[in-house]
């Protein structure tokens, strides 16, 4: 199928690894102009190589800032004052008791997960409007819908993302422009990946034994029993992004396993 990406520039956040390079590499593939971020600039050329290796013709290109700041996203509109497709992709998160998590804490990751989103949607949204066609994307998590116990103040960020998704959903009426959020469930992504593998190392089993184990006793309502991968999130987020899909605005999408026990 062609998405009909060809032409069309994007920008994802936080994208030289896991979800969100998967994000980068699936729509490089597609023909779209790729623009990976990261803090690091080694992490950015080497993703910028891996896909030039996967997808020769898409020629991605790459800027190193910390967009959980204001002054990293003010540089950033600085080299790059328009894109088609913004993914809110960037996003940190920390398992952290409830009395443990400081007002710096809170305050933390609501700028890296939350303003982070709002600076890059404020910025870009207008050109997208002005244009007539545009697609911004936030990758939330089922944690939006199942707050976890264990890091209150990430689930509450990611169903921050789901109320300013809507909200700008409701700025495009009668555009081409669309404003979705993508809800991931348990993603054997770059980091949670390598926590497994050491969790089955400290313990002396297989990889498969502890994932097994997740779904018996942590997420037992999925009905995959097993981790996504990255890519699988990336081919749902690769679609919302192509023109072909048009008539999906202001939806919570979710690539979740079945984790979430809901029909709606």
């Amino acid at each position: 199928m062609d998405l009909k990406l060809a032409g069309k520039s994007a920008l994802v956040s936080g994208s030289t690894g896991g979800i969100g390079f998967a994000i980068a590499q699936s729509l490089a593939q597609e023909g779209a102009s790729v623009i990976i971020n990261g803090r690091s600039e080694e992490r950015v050329k080497q993703a910028i190589d891996k896909i030039n290796a996967l997808a020769p013709k898409s020629k991605p290109s790459g800027i190193a800032l910390d967009l959980s700041t204001r002054e990293g996203t003010e540089q950033l509109f600085q080299q790059l004052p328009a894109v088609d497709i913004l993914v809110n992709n960037l996003g940190v998160y920390e398992p952290k008791a409830f009395g443990d998590i400081s007002d710096e804490d809170w305050l933390k990751i609501f700028e890296a997960n939350v303003l982070s989103g709002v600076r890059l949607s404020r910025q870009y949204l207008p050109a997208m409007l002005k244009q007539d066609w545009g697609r911004i994307i936030f990758i939330s998590s089922e944690s939006a819908v199942q707050i976890p116990v264990e890091m209150i103040h990430y689930g509450m960020t990611k169903t921050a993302q789901l109320a300013i998704a809507r909200g700008l959903a409701e700025m495009t009426v009668s555009t081409g422009v669309t404003v979705n959020s993508v809800l991931p469930g348990p993603t054997r992504s770059e980091g949670v990946g390598d926590f497994v593998e050491k969790m089955a190392s400290d313990r002396g089993v297989d990889v498969a034994q502890v994932e097994k184990e997740f779904f018996e006793s942590v997420r037992p309502s999925s009905l995959i029993k097993r981790f996504a991968t990255s890519e699988e999130v990336a081919a749902l987020v690769t679609y919302v992004s192509s023109p072909l899909s048009s008539a999906t605005n202001g939806a919570a999408l979710r690539v979740d396993g079945g984790v979430i026990r809901s029909i709606l």
